[in-house]
């Protein structure tokens, strides 16, 4: 029987200048989606809770003290701790300073970023962590190419026009399972995509969760992606 994590790290120290001016007086974090009247952080918090999480730890960064007022009146579903760093550390050095700060360093543990809005079983992921034994997930998403596509035959006729199809690659959707171990890997200061990563995945210690077909992802990068996902909100893998 598996243990699933019952803690967690948002990472929501990002600037979000594409989401400007969304973003020209919050983190992006606190960026609300249109139509529900909460910041993406209170969605990750409500789905991290109703995934069994009872502690998060949230590294703030640019515009802090928003985001920390908001979590400090909010009625939250789950124990939420913040940190800030007092110099940029990277990435990497800035999961680890935040690891610092779960409850229990030697159980597994949730990260994902700060502006991704999605719906999936995290306690499937983290089984299949376990079944692999890895010492890091990543959730893998294909993402829809925002550009139409156009097919041709062996003889270069056109003959089909595909609006924004899913891409052929999947990509790291921002969402993560760690092993206790894994703290110990990540860097002081830099980027751990440049370093631990690449190294898991030499040693085949890494895994890749592709999303269940049908689940609600979306990262929100620009003011498209809000308006987007105010659209999506009729569909009921995003609520």
């Amino acid at each position: 029987m598996h243990t699933y994590p019952t803690q967690a790290v948002i990472l929501a120290g990002g600037q979000g200048s594409r989401l400007r001016p969304y973003t020209d007086d919050r983190p992006k974090p606190m960026v609300e989606i249109p139509g529900t009247g909460t910041p993406i952080i209170g969605h990750q918090l409500s789905w991290l809770a109703a995934e069994g999480v009872t502690d998060a730890v949230v590294s703030c960064g640019h515009f802090a003290e928003v985001l920390q007022e908001w979590l400090a009146e909010a009625v939250l579903p789950l124990r939420v701790t913040t940190v800030v760093e007092s110099e940029p550390l990277g990435r990497g050095g800035g999961l680890k300073y935040a690891a610092t700060r779960l409850p229990d360093p030697s159980e597994p543990w949730y990260a994902t970023n700060g502006d991704i809005w999605t719906r999936f079983s995290l306690r499937e992921m983290a089984a299949f962590h376990a079944e692999r034994d890895a010492t890091a997930t990543l959730a893998l998403a294909r993402p829809r190419i925002p550009w139409g596509a156009v097919e041709t035959d062996a003889f270069g006729h056109i003959t089909d026009f595909i609006e924004a199809p899913p891409s052929p690659y999947l990509i790291n959707a921002g969402v993560y399972v760690f092993s206790p171990t894994f703290t110990t890997l990540l860097p002081d200061r830099g980027d751990h995509e440049r370093t631990t990563f690449p190294r898991l995945a030499r040693e085949r210690r890494l895994a890749g969760y592709p999303l269940p077909l049908g689940a609600y992802w979306r990262a929100i990068d620009t003011a498209k992606d809000l308006t987007e996902a105010a659209r999506e909100l009729d569909g009921p893998q995003a609520r």
